[in-house]
């Protein structure tokens, strides 16, 4: 259960009362613990997570956007590197310096981050699968 509030970003009591709730249901494993269902786990989350609403009002093919703050800029004088906080994401981006100054961007201030990509590597922990 631990593990479980670990990748949801709850406490385990917050955990727990979801179990009470009915929320989630939980087995018991070979040592007597309580364990949450992975799969249930995965659907839980997916309903759990709420989407900041997309202030662009622009639309576009890449479904993967990350709206947050900008943390920091970065810049010389041909490149920048651009940090967005959204949510737990640390999201990061290199691009012209012409192009910060196009767009105004600023420490503190809302801004998307439109990722679409080919190449999108998942890892396993320890190599399990």
């Amino acid at each position: 259960m631990s593990e479980a509030a670990v990748l949801l970003g709850v406490s385990d009591d917050t955990v727990r009362r979801w179990l009470d709730a009915g929320q989630l249901t939980a087995g018991v494993d070979a040592a007597g613990r309580k364990v949450v269902d992975g799969a249930e786990l995965a659907v839980f989350a997916r309903a759990q997570a709420t989407a900041v609403p997309d202030p662009s009002a622009v639309g576009r093919s890449a479904r993967n956007r990350f709206v947050g703050l900008v943390t920091e800029i970065v810049e010389d004088k041909v490149m920048a590197q651009v940090e967005i906080q959204s949510g737990p994401h640390r999201v990061v981006s290199l691009m012209s310096t012409e192009a910060v100054r196009e767009l105004g961007l600023t420490p503190g201030m809302l801004a998307v981050a439109v990722v679409k990509s080919t190449q999108v590597i998942i890892e396993t922990p320890g190599g399990m699968s």
